[in-house]
């Protein structure tokens, strides 16, 4: 009758047994209280819908007062960071391809004297506009000063210039995504996305659960070396990899009607690498975790900074510099650079270098951690 009753004795037994357990547990409960806390500096500190100071290359062809006032103006808004006003066309062209720049504004030779006359000069600002959000509010910021730009420089006879509507406009040049379809950006971030989390965790929760059942002691008891067995566990999951990397493409290009401006085989081999990068991680995560919760704790420890810091679901720009040296480590962020810059730019092998050899040195990096975890426990 006892056993019956509420007794605070044993459930304080019980207390004291879980807090034992969650003592020798170190690793799950460093999940239970970081994933939380990472959360909250994520989503406190490092998310901004509102980027500033974004890279703008100015192609000036005449230097004047008035094509002073303009960069000077730029250079004072909270939207545009002026990093270059003596490039020339060509080679701000391939900086926007690239990616180094957000805007390209050109100044025109005929400027000056179209204004001067009172013809209706104008201004080219071409956009990076693979992702809308990125540049929405800099476009309509550089629309609202528009009148503003050159206030202090018509002075005298040209005075009269200023009255009523601006003697200039603005012409806006959105490339790569000139009708600003979200589809066309979020797409092939999507495609990292889904790979990342789903590379990662079956490998992780695979070996683990593998190491849970005993059957990694037969594996273990096998001739084999480390990177054979590395390399084996990761082959399968490639397959299943490219199953799931022929349906994205196929949605990509038949539901949601994504352009494929570069090359087909070049995505493919790139999305090839960042298949094997990610599971190279989910098999390290195995190797660390002791039991299948553990592995999936740690899977979303890494899966949500990659969501979150890559660029897919805010701009990159727009977050503080450390989160954007964080973001830079994480492999998925160079891939959606490269599969957006294939995709909607069609950037060949030269213009992706730059995002191709960060993935490379993680992939090796990570593969060398992982080599050596098996290596330890195959010894």
């Amino acid at each position: 009758m006892s056993a019956r009753v509420f007794s605070l004795h044993r459930l304080f037994a019980v207390v004291g047994k879980e807090l034992i357990q969650m003592r020798r547990d170190r690793l799950t409960f460093a999940m239970l209280v970081g994933i939380p806390l990472l959360q909250l500096l994520l989503f406190g500190y490092a998310i901004n819908s509102d980027p500033k100071h974004l890279p703008t290359a100015v192609v000036v062809h005449e230097q004047n007062d008035f094509s002073r006032s303009i960069v000077a103006a730029l250079q004072n808004s909270e939207y545009f960071a002026v990093v270059s006003t003596g490039s020339s066309a060509r080679e701000a062209a391939r900086w926007l391809a690239r990616g180094d720049v957000q805007f390209v504004l050109t100044v025109p030779a005929d400027f000056s004297r179209r204004l001067i006359r009172g013809e209706r000069a104008q201004l080219l600002l071409e956009a990076d506009a693979t992702d809308p959000a990125a540049t929405g509010n800099a476009i309509a910021a550089i629309q609202q000063m528009s009148g503003t730009l050159l206030r202090h420089d018509l002075r005298g006879p040209l005075a009269a210039r200023i009255q009523g509507a601006a003697p200039y406009e603005i012409v806006i040049q959105r490339r790569y995504n000139p009708e600003a379809i979200t589809s066309y950006n979020i797409v092939p971030g999507l495609i990292g996305v889904i790979l990342t989390m789903t590379m990662i965790m079956s490998t992780a929760l695979g070996l683990t659960r593998e190491v849970e059942r005993g059957t990694m002691e037969n594996l273990l008891a096998m001739p084999v070396r480390p990177l054979e067995v590395m390399i084996g566990k990761i082959i399968p999951y490639i397959g299943v990899g490219l199953f799931s990397m022929v349906l994205i493409l196929a949605a990509a290009r038949w539901l949601f009607g994504v352009p494929f401006a570069g090359s087909v085989p070049l995505l493919i081999a790139i999305i090839l690498l960042f298949i094997a990068a990610n599971l190279v991680v989910g098999i390290t995560v195995s190797s660390v975790a002791r039991n299948q919760m553990q592995a999936l704790q740690m899977t979303f420890f890494f899966f949500l900074p990659s969501m979150l810091l890559s660029g897919f679901m805010f701009p990159f720009r727009g977050m503080p510099q450390w989160a954007q040296w964080i973001g830079e480590v994480l492999p998925l962020t160079h891939f959606m650079r490269m599969a957006r810059g294939i995709m909607l730019k069609g950037s060949g092998l030269a213009e992706i270098w730059p995002e191709l050899w960060p993935l490379l040195v993680f992939l090796l990096l990570m593969m060398a951690l992982g080599l050596a975890r098996f290596r330890r426990t195959l010894d």
